[in-house]
């Protein structure tokens, strides 16, 4: 029987010690009424452990870590999300976390809605959280960064991976598998997908000049969240092939 996973809020330096508090410890007090003696699996500090509660309170469960599985690592995949409709965001938030993703960067395109703009600061802790519940749903051993919303030109930035794919409604032959085939299998991937109505044509000269690859899906027109997930399970079916 597989076990229940969560990810640890606190630890000891050993990683012989962990904690739940908040939300995650009330939930385990309270819905899940844990009890001493009971065995989940529990990650610390991006190793995962085979822990048994010790104490339980609704403000806090602690753990006693024992011996250390071996973890699946994140997929090594830098995702630049241009800003949408927080609902669509929010989902594409989850299923970005589930297919495995590194990092995602909240880009505030020249099309992204200005109150969605202006708004987006205050929703970052929430996207957070969603990554972190998202996280534990599909048993990762650890969260992915999600950075604080930003502009395109910081957001390109912040991106170190050598293989920089962009894809772009106005690119038609190369493919995005056609990208990843190209380039060394084990290299990190750097994945931009713009908002609502595409990125402008200032915006894809900036992606040009800081060596970035157009690429296409194919012909059809694609919500920005179907675009994110499509275009994370291609990557993920090529890097860990």
């Amino acid at each position: 029987m597989t076990r229940r996973r969560w990810i640890a809020d606190t630890w000891n330096e050993a990683r012989t010690t962990a904690a739940l508090t908040g939300d995650q410890a009330a939930h385990l007090a309270r819905v899940l009424r844990a009890q001493p003696g009971q065995i989940f699996d529990v990650v610390a500090g991006g190793f995962l452990h085979r822990a048994e509660v010790t104490s339980v309170r609704e403000d806090e469960v602690t753990f006693a870590l024992h011996e250390e599985h071996a973890a699946d690592a994140a997929l090594p995949v830098h995702l630049l999300l241009a800003v949408f409709k927080f609902d669509h965001f929010e989902w594409g938030v989850e299923k970005a976390t589930e297919l495995g993703v590194a990092r995602l960067t909240p880009v505030l395109a020249r099309r992204t809605e200005k109150h969605l703009a202006q708004a987006a600061a205050k929703r970052v802790e929430r996207w957070r959280r969603i990554a972190h519940e998202a996280s534990q749903q599909s048993r990762r051993s650890d969260v992915p960064a999600i950075d604080d919303p930003q502009p395109l030109a910081a957001a390109i930035q912040t991106v170190d991976a050598p293989l920089r794919i962009l894809l772009a409604e106005t690119e038609e032959e190369n493919s995005l598998l056609a990208a990843l085939a190209a380039a060394a299998s084990s290299q990190n991937v750097a994945l931009a997908i713009g908002p609502e109505g595409g990125w402008t044509a200032e915006e894809m000269q900036r992606f040009s000049a800081a060596q970035w690859q157009h690429v296409t899906l194919g012909p059809r027109i694609l919500r920005a969240e179907t675009a994110a997930i499509s275009a994370l399970a291609i990557a993920s079916a090529f890097l860990t092939s």
